[in-house]
C-alpha cells in the first residue's frame, strides 16, 4: 500500500515538473532516482546503487550503464536512462552488451516516464528484445503496481519474478493483439466466427461483410458486460443502503428516552443558554448514550450522558474533540462541569467568548 501511494505521488510530481526538465541528467535526478528510492534502494549508498556502472566488455572498454542496483554484493538490476523527451529504442541500448557479462537477470530501460523491464526468457544470459513489463508511471493500473512492488527491496526474489515474467510477456502481447482485432478484425479472426454462424461458402466478399459484423458484435458484447457489472454494483449498493435503513429503523425502535435523560438535557441547556441560543442545543438519543449536539450536527458533540447502566457517566470533549468519559453519581453532578461545557462551545464557534 505504501509503495502504491509513493508511486502515485511521484507520478503527480512528474506531471508537474516534466516541462521544466530539459536534459537526460535532469531526468535521472528528478524522475529515475526517486523511482529507485520508491523501490526501497538508497541512491546515496554506493553499496546499493552504483552510478556509471562499468563492466569488462572484452575489446570494448569504458562503456557504462547509468546505474546498477546491488543486493548482497551482486548487481540485480542494470538501468539505462534517456531524457523524458526521447523514445525508448532498445536496439541501440548498451543494456544488451552489459547483460551477458553481469550476473543480473534484469535490465531496466527508462526515460523517467516509460519503464521497460527485460530479462532472458528467450535465451539464457541474452537479454530479450521485448520487455516483459512495460508501463507509463503517470498512468498506472492496480495490476501493474502489484508487479512493480515485486522489485521492491523488501520483496525482491529473482526466481519469483522470472517465473512470472513469462506470463506477463505473453499476456502483454495477447492484449495488444486483442486491441488490434477490436479496432480492425483480421480475416483469420473474422473467419473463426463466421464459420460458426454462416452456412454458405465464405467468399472474400462474405468475409469483408462479416468483419463489420464481428467488430460490432465485440463492441456490443464489451458494452453489455460493462453495463451488467455496473448494474450489479448499483444493485448491491442499493441493497446495502436498504439494509442500513432497516437497521437504523430497528435500532430506533429499541431506543427509549427516559425522564432522567431529558432532565440532564435541561441542566445542560441551563448552563449553555447564557452563551448561545437554546435552539442551537439539540439532543439525540441512541442505544449507547444520550447525545447533546451543537446545531444538530454529529460533528459538534457538546456532551454525552450515559445514564441507563448501573453506573452513570458524562462524556466531555476537549479542544482536540477527544472524548473523556467521567463518572457521576447523579445528574446534579453535571453542574460541576459548567466550565468544560462552555469551553466545548468555543471549540466549535470561535466567535463565542467564554
Amino acid at each position: 500500500m505504501e509503495t502504491a501511494i509513493q508511486l502515485k505521488s511521484l507520478a503527480e510530481k512528474i506531471n508537474q515538473l516534466k516541462d521544466k526538465i530539459e536534459t537526460e541528467e535532469s531526468t535521472k535526478h528528478a524522475f529515475v532516482l526517486p523511482f529507485i528510492h520508491v523501490l526501497g534502494y538508497d541512491a546515496f549508498n554506493p553499496l546499493e546503487v552504483v552510478p556509471e556502472f562499468t563492466a569488462d566488455l572484452g575489446l570494448k572498454k569504458g562503456e557504462k550503464v547509468d546505474y546498477a542496483i546491488f543486493q548482497n554484493g551482486e548487481p540485480i538490476i542494470i538501468v539505462e536512462c534517456k531524457s523524458w523527451k526521447e523514445k525508448l529504442t532498445v536496439h541501440n541500448s548498451q543494456l544488451f552488451r552489459y547483460f551477458h557479462v553481469t550476473k543480473t537477470r534484469f535490465a531496466l530501460l527508462t526515460n523517467g516516464i516509460t519503464y521497460q523491464f527485460f530479462t532472458d526468457l528467450d535465451a539464457q544470459n541474452k537479454m530479450d528484445e521485448k520487455p516483459f513489463l512495460e508501463f507509463d508511471i503517470t498512468n498506472l493500473k492496480e495490476n501493474t503496481i502489484n508487479e512493480i512492488t515485486k522489485f521492491h527491496k523488501s520483496n525482491f526474489n529473482v526466481e519469483n519474478i522470472v517465473s512470472n515474467a513469462s506470463s506477463l510477456k505473453f499476456i502483454k502481447e495477447i492484449k495488444k493483439l486483442i486491441n488490434v482485432e477490436l479496432e480492425n478484425p483480421s480475416s483469420d479472426f473474422t473467419k473463426f466466427f463466421a464459420n460458426k454462424v454462416y452456412t454458405g461458402r465464405l467468399t472474400e466478399k462474405v468475409v469483408d461483410e462479416f468483419k463489420d459484423l464481428v467488430q460490432k458484435s465485440l463492441n456490443q458484447f464489451i458494452s453489455e458486460k460493462i453495463n451488467d457489472r455496473l448494474n450489479a454494483a448499483l444493485s448491491k449498493e442499493t441493497i446495502k443502503q436498504q439494509d442500513e435503513q432497516v437497521e437504523i429503523i430497528e435500532d430506533e425502535s429499541k431506543i427509549v428516552t427516559t425522564e432522567e435523560e431529558l432532565e440532564g438535557f435541561r441542566i445542560v441547556v441551563a448552563i449553555l443558554r447564557r452563551k448561545i441560543p437554546i435552539k442551537r442545543i439539540v439532543h439525540r438519543d441512541t442505544q449507547s448514550y444520550f447525545g447533546i449536539l451543537l446545531d444538530d450536527n454529529n460533528r459538534k458533540p457538546l456532551t454525552r450522558l450515559h445514564l441507563n447502566g448501573s453506573k452513570k457517566y458524562i462524556s466531555l470533549f476537549n479542544e482536540n474533540k477527544t472524548e473523556v468519559k467521567l463518572p457521576i453519581s447523579s445528574i446534579d453532578d453535571i453542574y460541576q462541569f459548567e466550565k468544560e461545557l462552555l469551553e466545548t462551545i468555543e471549540v466549535y464557534d470561535d466567535q463565542i467568548q467564554v
